[in-house]
């Protein structure tokens, strides 16, 4: 993770420069805000890997210039191996997305869709507790 968050550090002060630079050449508002939100976007990154790896406290093999590939096998987590739920979310984001271009009726139909997509789609492997009180 040092190798991840030292790489968005020094995007985000690239970025930050190169707006800098933009700014100073006459560049347009819109470029300059463009170029600004990527150096914003690229230091949050690198600061959440930061404290992730801050946090952890764990040297990961990539990090390690010694490290074999073997060094990095194992469980990487949890991957859903037949998710149905990304398909009724891409629809209904579509929904409201074309009710923004067809009329507001359509965009809350999207919208109520998306809604109930993304939470089945979030608690798609979520496992009612019992109360064992027997």
């Amino acid at each position: 993770m040092k190798a991840s968050w030292k790489l968005f550090g020094g995007l985000a002060v690239f970025y930050a420069i190169v707006t800098v630079v933009y700014v100073l050449i006459g560049g347009e508002p819109l470029g300059v805000s463009g170029l600004l939100l990527s150096a914003c976007l690229a230091g949050m990154i690198g600061f959440y890997v930061w404290f992730t790896q801050k946090r952890i406290g764990v040297e990961l093999p990539e990090d390690n210039l010694t490290a074999e590939i073997s060094d990095g096998a194992g469980e990487l987590g949890f991957y859903s191996p037949h998710s149905w739920w990304p398909l009724p979310v891409a629809l209904s984001a579509c929904t409201l997305g074309l009710g923004l271009l067809i009329g507001w009726w359509l965009s809350l139909i999207g919208l109520g869709a998306l809604m109930i997509s993304v939470i089945g789609m979030v608690t798609e492997y979520e496992k009612p507790t019992t109360s064992s009180a027997h």
